[in-house]
C-alpha cells in the first residue's frame, strides 16, 4: 500500500488541512523532508528562494545581516510557516533561518504551493490569516521596542518564551545572553545586567542560561509598564 505522508501527517498546517486528498497528493510529490542540528543554517538569505518552508518539529530564529551586522527578529516555534514573504515577493531569500534546536523541515514547492492559493479558497484563507498575525505581531514588537525601556522588553522576552515557548516557568534560553539583547533590541551588557537584577529581586532564578520565574505577577508588570 502506497504512504502517503502528507496525508497521515499529524502535523499539518492549518491551511493543508483544507487540500483534498488528490492535493495532498500533488503536494508529497513535490516535497523533501529534512532534519537540521541546533545551529545548522535552514533558509539562507540572499539565496534562489525556490521552495515555501514548514517547521514540522523544532525552534528556529529568523534574522537578517545589514551594513555587516546580524539582527535576530524573531523566534519561531513549530509547526509553523517561516519566511513567506520572502516566497511570494521576492525570488531571493530576505531572510536566514537557522535552527536553536534540532528541527525537522518540509521544503515545499513553491509552484505548487501558488497553484492551490488560486484553486482553493479555503487553503488561501488560512495563508492570509497566518501572515496577517505574524504582521500584527510584527507591529507589536515595534511598538513595544520604541515605547519600552529595556527592563520591560527582557521581562516580555522571559514571559514570551516560557508562556509562548516552552510552557513552562522554567526554562533554558537556546542562545547567547548577545542574542537575547538582540531580540529585545538593546546590548548583551543591558540583558545581563537586567537578568541580574530580577535574579537578585527574586523576580527570577538565574543559572546560566537556565531561568526559573519565581513571581510572574512582578514580571508581567514589569513587562506591562516597561
Amino acid at each position: 500500500m502506497e504512504n502517503h505522508t502528507c496525508r497521515l501527517c499529524k502535523l499539518k498546517s492549518n491551511a493543508a488541512k483544507k487540500l483534498s486528498n488528490d492535493q495532498l497528493d500533488v503536494l508529497e510529490k513535490g516535497h523533501a523532508e529534512v532534519s537540521f542540528k541546533a545551529g545548522e543554517i535552514i533558509i539562507k538569505q540572499n539565496a534562489l528562494s525556490t521552495n515555501v518552508t514548514y517547521i514540522k518539529s523544532g525552534l528556529v530564529k529568523i534574522h537578517k545581516t545589514d551594513f555587516e551586522k546580524e539582527r535576530i527578529l524573531k523566534i519561531i516555534k513549530a509547526p509553523a510557516y517561516i519566511c513567506l514573504p520572502s516566497n511570494f515577493s521576492e525570488k531571493i531569500n530576505q531572510f536566514s533561518a537557522t535552527a536553536l534546536a534540532d528541527t525537522i523541515v518540509c521544503f515545499l514547492d513553491l509552484a505548487v504551493f501558488k497553484k492551490f492559493i488560486y484553486e482553493n479558497g479555503d487553503f488561501a484563507y488560512q495563508i492570509i490569516l497566518d501572515m496577517s498575525k505574524n504582521e500584527l505581531r510584527n507591529f507589536q514588537t515595534c511598538l513595544n521596542h520604541a515605547q519600552k525601556q529595556t527592563t520591560g522588553r527582557i521581562a516580555e522576552c522571559i514571559l514570551y518564551f516560557a508562556n509562548e515557548i516552552y510552557e513552562n516557568d522554567m526554562f533554558t534560553l537556546p542562545f547567547s545572553r548577545q542574542d537575547l539583547g538582540d531580540i529585545a533590541g538593546t546590548t548583551r551588557e543591558s540583558a545581563s545586567r537586567t537578568l541580574t537584577e530580577f535574579h537578585n529581586e527574586k523576580i527570577i532564578q538565574l543559572d546560566g542560561k537556565k531561568i526559573t520565574i519565581l513571581n510572574e505577577k512582578l514580571l508581567r508588570q514589569i513587562s506591562e509598564k516597561g
